[in-house]
């Protein structure tokens, strides 16, 4: 059964996160991105599909190959993190189904050979996983900087040749610099987004 976090750990979590633009000069450790998946990797999926594929850029030569993708104003943000992660989706997720989602054996068949199918539940799937990734980071310490301003079909022809594998958006982590965020932007009130029917 789910229990309520005390308002400090909600204020990590979201209250207090921010979507950070610059970085401390600070590596972020190979064990903590491994725990981070191990944290992220029980987030909900339609039949279990887990069809977000991460790549963590981290070495200068990782970074190299994905610098010419990027808008050149996330150049500098996604050069200095200690880590930029590629969140993509797998089209062939489907085809991990009989090991994912046991109990249902005939799973496959409800994405194989549907193209629109398998769009619409990769990058649902994916996305929530990313969103998945970015709280567990918080949870562990990390501060995350999404972004979307790239070329995709430039990341997915130097990253993900002889894939399906698509990438849906990055996420820049590492320990943010203490002026490395903007002030909070507003957010819609409860009234304003939401409805209870």
């Amino acid at each position: 059964m789910a229990q309520a976090l005390d308002d400090a750990a909600l204020a990590t979590l979201f209250g207090d996160a921010h979507s950070y633009t610059r970085w401390q000069d600070k590596a972020v450790d190979d064990a903590l991105l491994r725990r981070l998946y191990d944290t992220l990797k029980w987030a909900p999926t339609g039949a279990n599909s887990q069809a977000a594929r991460f790549f963590f850029v981290k070495s200068p030569e990782a970074k190299e190959r994905l610098k010419p993708a990027l808008d050149a104003g996330n150049v500098k943000k996604a050069m200095t993190a200690g880590a930029t992660v590629i969140v993509a989706a797998d089209f062939e997720f489907h085809e991990h189904l009989h090991k994912l989602y046991p109990v249902a054996p005939d799973a496959r068949s409800w994405f194989a050979g549907k193209p629109q199918a398998i769009e619409f539940a990769a990058m649902r799937d994916a996305t929530l996983q990313g969103g998945y990734l970015i709280a567990a980071a918080r949870a562990l310490g990390l501060d995350c900087g999404p972004m979307g301003g790239f070329n995709r079909a430039l990341v997915d022809a130097e990253f993900f040749v002889g894939t399906q594998y698509r990438s849906i958006f990055l996420v820049n982590l590492g320990y943010g610099a203490p002026d490395g965020h903007h002030p909070r932007n507003p957010r819609f009130e409860f009234d304003e987004a939401c409805r209870i029917l």
